[in-house]
């Protein structure tokens, strides 16, 4: 039994890292968010809602500075002020961020930030087991190839999800009547906001895929669902 022991304690240290980061993420978007309120995306978020023969989707805003869109791991859809913020100042449209909401909603009816905890956990796990063998004989080496084999199986499980939500988000704009174009649109102008500095990174080790990979698939997704 005691020979089982450092496997069953990595286990239990990975299950306490799971439910340590869902209770530490849950609270900071609950203590730094409101709900999102705006007359401009209010009448999209309705189309949105009854294309998927639901009530208006609701969302919140995450009152942080930065450009993004997130799907909380209960189902709650975030958009950040700087988003907004973006919105207001004209640099993007009210169809672009209902582009971003869609796209979380594709997160959310796949599973995928529920199943992103789980694989925390489980990248906490593994990282143990090989820094525990690694590390024996590649003392000053082991550890960094497990952290980039970790880094690579994690961008790797996120792109796969970022694309099946870019996908989902397509068919949803294009049968609410908002059309990907938003979709489209808003890619190239995130790229050119982000002024190239993905490119420093191999795309494998890239949380999300490469933009214009990204933009490829939407355009042949437009093709076939419009088609």
């Amino acid at each position: 039994m005691l020979k089982f022991l450092p496997i069953i304690l990595i286990l239990c240290y990975g299950f306490a890292m799971w439910f340590f980061s869902a209770w530490r993420t849950k609270a900071e978007l609950r203590q730094n968010s409101t709900p999102l309120d705006h007359p401009a995306l209010k009448p999209l978020l309705a189309r949105l809602g009854r294309a998927m023969d639901l009530p208006s989707i609701r969302a919140q805003v995450y009152e942080i500075p930065i450009v993004n869109g997130l799907a909380a791991p209960d189902g709650r859809i975030y958009i950040t002020r700087g988003f907004l913020n973006r919105m207001e100042a004209g640099e993007v449209t009210p169809e672009e961020i209902a582009s971003v909401v869609a796209h979380e909603l594709g997160h959310v009816a796949h599973g995928h930030s529920q199943r992103r905890m789980i694989d925390f956990a489980g990248q906490n796990v593994i990282r143990s087991i090989l820094l525990m063998t690694l590390g024996r004989f590649l003392p000053f080496v082991g550890p960094w190839l497990v952290g980039l084999l970790v880094s690579a199986l994690s961008a790797r499980l996120s792109q796969k999800d970022e694309f099946e939500a870019d996908r989902f988000a397509t068919a949803l704009l294009v049968k609410a009547g908002i059309g990907p174009e938003a979709q489209l649109s808003l890619f190239r102008k995130l790229d050119r906001m982000s002024g190239g500095r993905r490119a420093a990174a191999p795309a494998w080790l890239l949380s999300h895929p490469p933009t214009p990979a990204r933009i490829a698939a939407i355009e042949a997704n437009r093709a076939r669902w419009q088609g």
